[in-house]
């Protein structure tokens, strides 16, 4: 049995999302295939995410010490680094990662729980997991002159390749903000990959 954790960041109500409605089309068909598996829903709107409280890091390495996964803070940090797999939502914000996702990962990216320090330099600590993305955007990020600023996805392909997972998927919806798309097709194109990556995740 596997641990899922989904990981959802957009702040549009319930139902407005459309990179929810790709997203959970991909966890449906996931839960169907694999009844026997734990998914976790993490919106970290919902969750009251907040910045790295200032101040705070002597406090958060002497809890590292101690493996205190029930720490306010580093309780965020355990339970990704027990998740064997991990399905990530979220639109493109300015080229990046929403705020609140970024935030999220400076509570996960912990040195001695997701990642480790070697004299041959830093070593993930979350091996042999997998991880997809699934990514909303309203232009065309798939080819240049373009792609190259996409900081998205690029990030979390690093971020999750530093701390191990190097078995990630992107699944990305692109020109949902050009006028002239349908894009109640590119949509349900984005939901058919993703039903069809879900069948072997």
């Amino acid at each position: 049995m596997s641990k899922v954790l989904y990981i959802k960041a957009n702040a549009k109500a319930e139902g407005e999302s459309r990179t929810f409605r790709i997203s959970d089309s991909f966890i449906e068909t996931y839960r169907a295939n694999n009844p026997a598996d734990e998914i976790i829903e993490l919106d970290l709107y919902d969750a009251g995410l907040q910045f790295l409280p200032k101040g705070k890091m002597m406090e958060l390495r002497q809890a590292v010490q101690s493996n205190d996964q029930n720490h306010p803070v580093l309780k965020f940090a355990y339970d990704f680094r027990n998740a064997d797999k991990y399905v990530v939502a979220e639109p493109i914000w300015n080229l990046g990662i929403p705020a609140i996702l970024k935030a999220y990962i400076d509570y996960v990216a912990v040195g001695g729980i997701t990642f480790t320090y070697t004299e041959n330099g830093p070593v993930g600590l979350c091996k042999n997991k997998k991880a997809v993305n699934i990514i909303t955007r309203g232009g065309d990020y798939s080819s240049e002159p373009v792609e190259s600023i996409e900081m998205a996805d690029k990030y979390l392909r690093n971020i999750f390749g530093f701390m191990g997972i190097t078995d990630y998927t992107t699944i990305a919806a692109d020109r949902l903000d050009i006028f002239t798309e349908d894009t109640e097709k590119l949509v349900a194109d984005a939901v058919g990959k993703a039903q069809e990556v879900a069948l072997n995740f």
